[in-house]
Parts: C-alpha cells; structure tokens; sequence
C-alpha cells in the first residue's frame, strides 16, 4: 500500500493521492473488512514451511495495520519486528489494536513491533538491516515495482530473504469487463514472469514464482463493489472514470455482470502472485568496481 507520490504526468498510472485516501477511508474497519489480504497472507505463511531461515529482523513492507507482523511473531519469536506503510491513518489503526491487545490480556507481555510511516521507494532504513522483507498485496499499488523492489534489495542483509504476493492480470477481470467504457475500473496488474525478470533486475538470486486463482463468489454486483471499498481496494489509475457513474451505467454493469451468473451467484476471479528471492552475495562494488572471490582449497 505503499507508492511514490508524484505529481501526475502522462509517464504514471496509478493516482498516489487516491491509494492513501481509499487506505485512510478503509482504515478504521479494516480489520473486519481485509478478509481476502488475511487469506493470502495465511498462503503465503505457509511457503515459509520450504525455507529454513532464523531472521534476527523483520520488515512488513506496506503493513497496514500490522496484521502480518502478529502472524510473522508466532513464527519467529525472537526476531525484532518492523513495518512500514505510507497511510498514515492505516499504522495508527495498527498501533490502537495493539494497545487494546495489551491493555485486555497484559499477562501475555507481547512484543509491539515498531510501525512506521515510509515509502516503499524511500524506506527509512539502513542498507543490509534486516533478514526478511515481507511483502503481501502491496505492489500491484506501486506505478512501478522495480522502484520498491530495489528498495528491498538494499535493506535486505546478504543472504536474506524478500516474499510477495501481488495479483496478476487476470484480477477482476469479470469487473472490468462488464463496464467496457474505456475508463479503468481495476488496478494495473503486472504479469508473473514479468516480476520473475524484474526481481533478477533488480539484484535478487534464484527467484522463485508461482500462481493461484482464487474465485469468490457474490449475490450482486454491489456486494462485490461494497467488499472492495471497505478493504480500501478500490481503482486509483488515473485513467479511472473521476466523475459518479449514472445510474444508466451501473443498469448496465449490472446486466453485463448477470449473464455470468451461477446458481444466483456472481464470479469474481483473483490472481494471486507468490514469489521469493534471495540477497546473494555482491558482484560489485559502491564505485561499480567488479568483485572477484577465489575459493582457497586444501592442499
């Protein structure tokens, strides 16, 4: 949920402005409301079965309200937790559910972890300062993801380890395609192997993608719309419509949507792109001076 805010130019997509204000909006309920990002996030825990790492210090990169850190502590109790979100309103959430925490069951002494306020481009933090970077649903958000991606390679220590989610192209297509007025009514979604290719780019080692579709179903249109608002998934292209939609347009979303009806239900398909890389070790230097390693072998 993190992005570089920009002034908007012909170059960028997505409306910074508009991410923070839809996350701001949701904020308050979003832990009632978020039950898609905590079903991925659940997948995603589970992927960490296949990787034996013992990180000292964690990086939730776009935490929201911290939700992941809470899970990511029941795994890796001694690790320093850290997050960092550019929705001001979303880390303020997270920090009133954890003293609530503390204050209803104070004999559990639970660890808080630090929330702060950063830009996945610009993170407040030192080069090679922790072991895990955690990122869930975070850079279909992002104009770019190379920008942030690079970001986490340089706080990422050698041999640490970045894990994602994001969605792919074929996230809501149900709902754009029933609009079909040249408006964008869904975010850009970046394809798997493209990410794959962008992570190699941007100095990751042995990545390693993979992709589910998770299909939920719905009474209406308006109960899939009403869903993504309150989890704050809501378009902010800046190519969507910027005026209220008629009532004419939405008589006509609602039909195109029905004619994909399934026993009285509607289909809403979800994309869902997992990956993991590694920090390997350094092939050059800060000047760009190439690095040379001899293996000393007995003799």
């Amino acid at each position: 949920m993190s992005t570089a805010e920009r002034a908007p130019d012909t170059a960028r997509f997505v409306d910074a402005r508009q991410v923070r204000r839809n996350f701001a909006r949701a904020a308050s309920n979003y832990a009632q409301s978020a039950f898609l990002s905590r079903e991925v996030d659940r997948r995603m825990l589970d992927r960490l079965d296949y990787v034996r790492i013992e990180p000292k210090r964690i990086l939730d990169l776009g935490c929201g309200t911290g939700a992941s850190l809470t899970a990511l502590r029941e795994r890796y109790r001694d690790a320093a937790l850290l997050g960092t979100d550019f929705c001001l309103p979303m880390l303020q959430a997270g920090r009133q559910e954890k003293t609530l925490l503390a204050r209803l069951m104070p004999f559990l002494k639970p660890q808080v972890a630090t929330l702060l306020a950063g830009d996945a481009e610009r993170l407040p933090l030192r080069s090679a300062s922790v072991a895990l970077v955690w990122s869930n649903l975070l850079l279909h958000w992002l104009d770019e993801p190379r920008p942030a991606l690079r970001e986490a390679h340089r706080v990422l220590e050698t041999g640490g380890l970045f894990m994602l989610s994001t969605f792919g192209p074929d996230t809501l297509r149900e709902l754009a395609g029933a609009f079909g007025d040249g408006f964008a009514h869904t975010q850009r979604f970046t394809d798997m192997h493209d990410l794959g290719d962008m992570l190699i780019e941007c100095g990751f080692a042995e990545p390693v993608m993979d992709m589910e579709v998770l299909t939920l179903t719905y009474n209406s249109v308006d109960d899939l719309i009403a869903e993504l608002r309150a989890a704050g998934d809501r378009c902010a292209m800046h190519g969507r419509r910027k005026s209220l939609s008629g009532r004419g347009v939405w008589e006509k979303v609602r039909a195109a949507y029905a004619t994909l009806s399934d026993g009285g239900r509607l289909p809403a398909t979800f994309e869902v792109i997992y990956g993991h890389a590694w920090k390997g070790e350094p092939k050059k230097t800060a000047d760009g001076t190439a690095i040379i390693r001899f293996d000393r072998r007995p003799k």
